[in-house]
C-alpha cells in the first residue's frame, strides 16, 4: 500500500499511553512529524523522545484537552514547529461505567468524562479548525466506542459522551465536506484496551453485554487464571476474542494513510471472536 502518512503534521492527544502512544510511534515510523499531546507533560515527552531516538520527528506538549485555552496553544505549536497540521486525533477519554444509583461515588467521575470525551473532541476540533480550513484540507479523527451505538445499563454516561463524538463528528463532515475529512473509530475491545482502570463499578459493565454476560464473564476468568485456550489470545486465529491496543491503533493509522480524496468515515473494530458487547 502507498505511504499517504509521510510528511503530514499529526496532532494526538492522550499520547502519554495506550493508542496515542502506539498511534504517534507507527506514523512518525512512516514519516509523520508528530506533536505528542498529554495532561501528563512528562509521558508525551517520554513518548516523542523514543520517537526521536528511532530517527521520527516529534515534540511533546503538555495540555490538558478540557481547556481551549490549552489546546489552541497546542494547535499553534505544531504549526510553528511543522508549517500545518494535517490530522487532529482526539484520542484522549475516560471510561468510568456505573449505575445511576452509584452516583454518589460515581458523579464527580461522571463530569470528568464528559469534561474529556466531549469537550475534549470539541476543543480539539475548534483548536485546528481555521487552520484546517485556511490550508483548504485536513482530517479529524475522533475516537468514539460503540457503547455509544445504543443505551446499555451501566453505561449511561459513557455512551452518552461517545454518542455524542458521533454526532459531533457527523455534523462537522457535514460542514466541512471537501475541506475536512472525519473518521470516527468505534473499538470494543473490552478485556484488554486498559480503559476499565477508570470504571467505578465492575457489574456496570454487563449491561452492554446483555444476554452475553455470562460468556464474557466465564472468559474473562479463563484469561485472570491463564486458562484461555491459546487460540483465543492468538489475533492470527478467527477464535480471537481479546483485541489488543495495537490493533485498534492500526485501524487508525489505516484512515490517516488514504490519498487526501477518500475518507473513512466510521470504522468498528472488534476481535473476530469477540461476541460480548452488543
Amino acid at each position: 500500500m502507498a505511504n499517504y502518512v509521510t510528511g503530514k503534521s499529526i496532532v494526538i492527544t492522550g499520547a502519554g499511553g495506550g493508542f496515542g502512544k502506539l498511534v504517534s510511534e507507527k506514523t512518525a515510523a512512516l514519516g509523520a512529524k508528530v506533536t505528542c499531546v498529554d495532561i501528563n507533560g512528562a509521558a508525551a515527552e517520554a513518548v516523542a523522545a523514543g520517537v526521536r531516538a528511532a530517527g521520527g520527528i516529534a515534540q511533546a506538549v503538555a495540555a490538558d484537552v478540557t481547556q481551549i485555552a490549552d489546546m489552541r496553544a497546542v494547535a499553534k505549536a505544531a504549526v510553528a514547529a511543522n508549517g500545518a497540521i494535517d490530522v487532529m486525533v482526539n484520542n484522549a477519554g475516560i471510561m468510568p461505567l456505573a449505575f445511576i444509583a452509584d452516583h454518589e461515588a460515581a458523579l464527580e467521575a461522571w463530569s470528568r468524562c464528559i469534561d474529556i470525551n466531549i469537550k475534549g473532541v470539541m476543543n480539539g476540533t475548534v483548536a485546528v479548525y481555521d487552520q484546517m480550513m485556511a490550508q483548504g484540507r485536513g482530517h479529524v479523527i475522533n475516537l468514539s466506542s460503540i457503547a455509544g451505538n445504543h443505551p446499555a445499563a451501566g453505561s449511561a454516561i459513557y455512551g452518552a459522551t461517545k454518542a455524542a463524538v458521533n454526532y459531533f463528528s457527523e455534523s462537522l463532515r457535514v460542514e466541512a465536506r471537501g475541506k475536512i475529512k472525519v473518521t470516527i473509530i468505534k473499538p470494543t475491545g473490552v478485556m484488554a484496551t486498559g480503559l476499565g482502570a477508570s470504571v467505578v463499578n465492575p457489574k456496570a459493565g454487563l449491561g452492554m453485554m446483555g444476554q452475553n454476560a455470562p460468556d464474557f464473564a466465564e472468559a474473562l476468568a479463563q484469561m485472570r487464571a491463564g486458562t484461555l485456550p491459546p487460540e483465543m489470545l492468538d489475533p492470527q486465529n478467527i477464535a480471537y476474542v481479546s483485541l489488543e491496543p495495537v490493533h485498534i491503533a492500526d485501524a487508525i493509522v489505516h484512515a490517516i494513510n488514504q490519498p487526501w480524496g477518500v475518507s473513512l468515515g466510521d470504522i468498528t473494530i472488534r476481535a473476530a471472536g469477540d461476541h460480548f458487547a452488543q
